[in-house]
């Protein structure tokens, strides 16, 4: 099974989407191995981001996934990175597919509500930034028997 990094942005904790977010995972058949409230610190967000470092939105970008809390979480799943990645929908809010989480609640393109991990690659890197091993939990998940 894959496994791969989603956080719900600080927008998306403060209006209240955890749980739809985390719905349309579930509804999905994914199956969720760890999740974490917390408050980011400049270092963990540095971490997270080092690839956009030095990019125009790099500053703001560390500005706002710190300002509030957010909602940290490890799914897995066959091709579950490719899966969220749709069920995201495009960074750009407008260009986003209908029925997305992005195109039916984000606003605008800063304020996208969700990350999850673009490649296998990255979501290797971004897990341990936020989860150690023994904090992510393995189990049978029904689904698993016919796949």
């Amino acid at each position: 099974m894959e496994r791969t990094f989603i956080m719900i942005k600080p927008d998306g904790v403060q209006r209240g989407l955890i749980g739809e977010i985390i719905s349309r995972f579930e509804k999905k058949g994914l199956q969720l191995l760890a999740g974490k409230f917390l408050q980011l610190d400049e270092e963990a967000a540095k971490k997270h981001y080092e690839e956009h470092e030095g990019k125009s939105f790099y500053d703001p970008l560390l500005e706002f996934v710190t300002s509030g809390p957010v909602f940290a979480m490890v799914w897995a799943g066959d091709n579950v990175i490719a899966l969220t990645r749709a069920i995201i929908g495009k960074t750009d809010a407008v260009t986003a597919a209908p029925g997305t989480i992005r195109s039916d609640y984000a606003v605008h393109t800063n304020f996208n509500l969700v990350h999850g991990s673009d490649s296998v690659e990255n979501a290797e890197r971004e897990i341990p930034i936020y989860f150690s091993e023994h904090q992510i939990v393995s189990y049978e998940h029904t689904i698993q028997r016919w796949i």
